[in-house]
């Protein structure tokens, strides 16, 4: 037994020693492939990871049939839940998981927010998140997936949420807007990946990429990666 724990504090040191990001948070559009590429890294490190618990928003299927009436409570009972599962889950790690990865940002609140809240409803949401936003620990590296929206709506198809089947395009196009603003303007390191034909799953050449790219030291804001060298 002595044995076999010495063997895993080992290879969680050769990890630890090559990774250079303890905090890692993958983001993306609905549908970039952002929980998945999650768990295999979460499996590849032995990391802890953090998955949204987007099933548990008692509002979202209803957003998605009236958007107007429920926006505001969708948006808020996720801001509540991203943090007390942030808040929690980084208060806790341990020795054989130093490293942590989150398929989702905190910020990932307010960028949805812009979009789904009119004018007045946002403004009070931005001064809520203001005051939270401070006590949550930021990412050493963001993984942004970039797919165009018909490969979204493609992977979105495939998954088969129920209520995510009739989400209008120009939905996904206004929130790959706001993403798009934001990875170019924000200050952390970021390696932002053309997702338009990834696979992680059956391309480990895919995988082999971003482990490589998450042993360098990389400049703040968006550093672009291509899958396909």
């Amino acid at each position: 037994m002595l044995k076999d724990l010495d063997n895993q504090f080992k290879s969680l040191v050769l990890i630890c020693t090559t990774v250079k990001y303890n905090f890692i948070t993958i983001e993306g559009n609905i549908g970039a492939g952002k929980t998945t590429l999650s768990k295999i890294l979460s499996e590849y490190y032995g990391a802890k990871l953090i998955l949204e618990e987007f099933a548990d928003n008692p509002f979202l299927p209803d957003f998605y049939k009236n958007p107007a009436q429920y926006a505001f409570p969708l948006e808020l009972f996720f801001m509540a839940e991203r943090y007390k599962q942030l808040s929690e889950m980084l208060q806790s790690r341990d020795m054989f998981q130093q490293i942590t990865i989150s398929d989702y940002l905190f910020k990932k609140s307010l960028l949805f927010a812009k979009v789904n809240l009119p004018e007045q409803e946002y403004r009070l949401y931005q001064k809520l998140f203001d005051i939270i936003n401070p006590q949550i620990i930021q990412p050493d590296i963001l993984i942004y997936l970039h797919a165009p929206v018909d490969k979204l709506k493609e992977n979105i198809k495939k998954r088969n949420r129920s209520y995510e089947q009739n989400i209008d395009p120009q939905y996904l196009h206004n929130l790959q807007d706001i993403y798009s603003a934001f990875i170019k303007q924000h200050n952390i390191k970021t390696l932002f990946v053309d997702a338009s034909e990834a696979d992680f799953v059956n391309n480990p050449n895919h995988l082999k990429i971003i482990t490589e790219a998450l042993e360098q030291d990389w400049q703040e804001g968006p550093n672009y990666i291509c899958l396909n060298k």
